[in-house]
């Protein structure tokens, strides 16, 4: 490597003579040019010769000081503020010592003062404006054909990282800016670096149009989410496809790796639309109860669960305990550990949650401080009829043996995964969760030894059978966007911020708690496809959006909190306490007893003891009008 770098030594170092055989031109220019100032062109003689031979000390001074101050470490293509001020401290600091050398030695003929005032002026003018120009020269050389040649594109914000992004774009040729918009008054109708910024953002329809730009560069990385969504709402509208600059947070999550990866710039995602912005946890507290400590996560595998385990690597802990009974889920996980967090010490278990045996094992072996139960079967339908004795034993069951487990090995924490779906329940799913909170709660009163707390939230984007990557395989397919009603609405939040709120609340919890996340404001699942279809770069005229109808067991709105339920603040402003109904003991006893039993019910049977012991579950009826298949524009009902 050495050697291949030396076969460079001959070019850093003719570059390095010429520039500061420049420099040391310029001192003498400078100075020369200083003295005729002085005498208004007309030196006379013996000033003339006195001016010269001082230059035979003034050369190699000013030539000592610039090597010293580090002037030819930069490249003047790439000149800037920290090179200017190289050069002022240069300048600065040989002025200095050739005033104090006029000062102390006398000549028949000494320097004017005012040669030693101009002198420095004419100097860093020189030095810095040939530096300038150079620049500028190159980048147009190098950079103006291809900018010229990019694709046309709107740059939203006029900030210091829009000034960033702008010199970024000129060397990739890639994009060329046409315009800019900024929503600050101040700055319409002013350039920056000879780009014009035309107006509000709020007008990008209008200049997207006049300026021929089918593309927005986003370079607001401080902005709220709610800007950012606004701003995207604005792309959306006029048809323009955005482009991203990393938030504040994901370039610090990127520091290390190149400045030029982090600034690059990344598609909108479904996050951006939300307009959540970030979730600030209580990190010491966190890191008191996960710091040094063993961490047991069922379900490891799963979305909610994965993203656990990664949040939780965060707090440094001594070990994470994967519990996961899908073998590939539990492999590519710790193939991302190995690669992600090589530090943490990551305990694969392939297991059942419903296998007492193995848990009580598991527990004995690794001894966690803290369980967090995410396995479970969450998918509606699926669960709904041939599969309802699944989602019966795996959650109602596998959570009670869990717990129990927990609770004989005197676990401090446990903190259960649940769902917004078990709230009025319509469906199994939902009614095997709620149960499985009544589990929670009935073992809570077991014991003082483990607080049990259950957690409560929406759906989260981009988890397994979600409808975010079911949308977008659609939508590489081109379509139709299948929808089951023009009217069905959801919350939803990211899985970063559902699993940092879990954390939180864990942190929180004292042992009977449901604790229910702020999810933010409903959204319609049909305007969501639409903004997926656009942001693809399609329309909707491309790619159709069609209504199936609802499925079994879904419901139009889903709730987080029951009819007979009241809910207490806490001091985090995005999680409350559910105040739910009291668990009977008698009531679960009795469920755990029917599930154990050595028989499999009917889905009739099932759903007909869940009405009995769940009482606000009322199981899905099918509406006898049901939209069966629309475009995005009309739904029709079918006769």
């Amino acid at each position: 490597m050495r050697s291949y770098l030396n076969r460079f030594a001959p070019v850093r170092t003719s570059r390095s003579l010429l520039v500061s055989g420049f420099d040391l031109a310029a001192v003498a220019v400078c100075w020369c040019s200083a003295y005729a100032l002085r005498f208004n062109f007309a030196v006379p003689e013996d000033f003339i010769r006195s001016g010269l031979w001082s230059l035979l000390w003034v050369l190699p001074l000013h030539g000592a000081m610039f090597r010293a101050f580090g002037l030819y470490k930069g490249m003047w293509v790439f000149a800037s503020l920290p090179d200017l001020s190289r050069i002022v401290r240069a300048v600065g600091a040989s002025t200095a010592l050739v005033i104090a050398i006029a000062m102390f030695v006398h000549a028949s003929t000494p320097i004017p003062r005012s040669v030693l005032v101009a002198f420095p002026v004419f100097l860093l003018v020189m030095m810095g404006g040939a530096r300038a120009m150079y620049r500028a020269w190159r980048e147009h050389h190098l950079y103006g054909a291809l900018a010229a040649a990019g694709r046309p594109a709107l740059l939203i914000g006029a900030g210091e990282a829009g000034v960033t992004v702008m010199r970024q774009l000129r060397r990739t040729g890639e994009w060329r800016l046409v315009g800019i918009l900024d929503d600050n008054p101040t700055k319409h109708g002013r350039e920056m670096m000879g780009l014009r910024v035309h107006g509000r953002i709020d007008e990008l329809e209008h200049w997207a149009r006049e300026l021929k730009a089918q593309h927005a560069i986003v370079a607001m990385p401080s902005a709220s989410a709610e800007a950012r969504k606004r701003i995207l709402a604005q792309c959306l509208k006029a048809g323009v496809h955005a482009l991203m600059v990393p938030t504040l947070g994901e370039m610090m999550h990127a520091d290390r790796r190149r400045a030029s990866d982090r600034w690059a710039f990344r598609e909108v995602c479904m996050e951006d639309l939300l307009g959540r912005d970030s979730v600030a946890i209580d990190c010491p507290n966190i890191d008191g109860m996960l710091g040094g400590r063993s961490v047991l996560v069922t379900g490891a595998g799963g979305s909610i669960g994965s993203e656990l385990c990664r949040q939780i690597a965060l707090f440094r802990p001594a070990q994470i305990i994967a519990y996961e009974a899908n073998e590939y889920a539990l492999y590519r996980l710790v193939e991302e550990f190995a690669r992600r967090f090589p530090e943490v010490a990551l305990v694969p278990v392939a297991g059942d949650v419903r296998d007492a045996l193995w848990l009580d094992e598991t527990f004995a072996r690794y001894t966690p401080a803290l369980v967090f139960h995410a396995a479970a079967y969450k998918h509606v339908p699926l669960m709904e009829d041939d599969n309802a004795w699944q989602a019966m034993t795996n959650n109602v069951l596998g959570t009670w043996r869990v717990a129990k487990a927990a609770a004989a090995h005197k676990v401090p924490k446990f903190v259960m995964i649940s769902t917004d779906k078990a709230v009025n329940p319509t469906n199994v799913m939902g009614a095997s969760k709620r149960l499985a909170e009544m589990v929670c709660q009935t073992v809570q009163t077991e014991t003082t030894a483990t607080a049990f707390c259950s957690v409560r939230f929406g759906n989260v984007l981009g988890s397994t059978g979600s409808v975010v990557p079911k949308f977008q395989e659609q939508i590489a397919a081109g379509g139709p966007v299948t929808v089951t009603h023009p009217e069905i609405t959801r919350y939803f939040m990211s899985i970063p911020e559902a699993s940092q709120l879990v954390l939180q609340a864990a942190s929180m919890g004292k042992g009977g708690e449901i604790f229910v996340l702020d999810m933010g404001e409903p959204v319609k699942i049909a305007n969501l496809a639409r903004d997926m279809i656009r942001l693809s770069g399609a329309s909707e005229e491309d790619i159709r959006v069609e209504f199936t109808g609802l499925r079994p067991g879904e419901k139009l709105y889903e709730e987080l909190l029951a009819d007979a339920e009241q809910s207490l603040p806490t001091h985090h402003a995005k999680l409350r306490i559910a105040q739910a109904r009291v668990a009977d003991a008698a009531v679960v006893e009795e469920v755990l007893a029917w599930v154990r039993a050595a028989r499999v019910p009917s889905p009739t049977e099932i759903k007909r003891e869940l009405r009995r012991w769940v009482p606000e579950y009322a199981p899905y009826q099918r509406p006898a009008l049901q939209v069966v298949t629309a475009t995005s524009k009309t739904p029709r009902a079918a006769s």
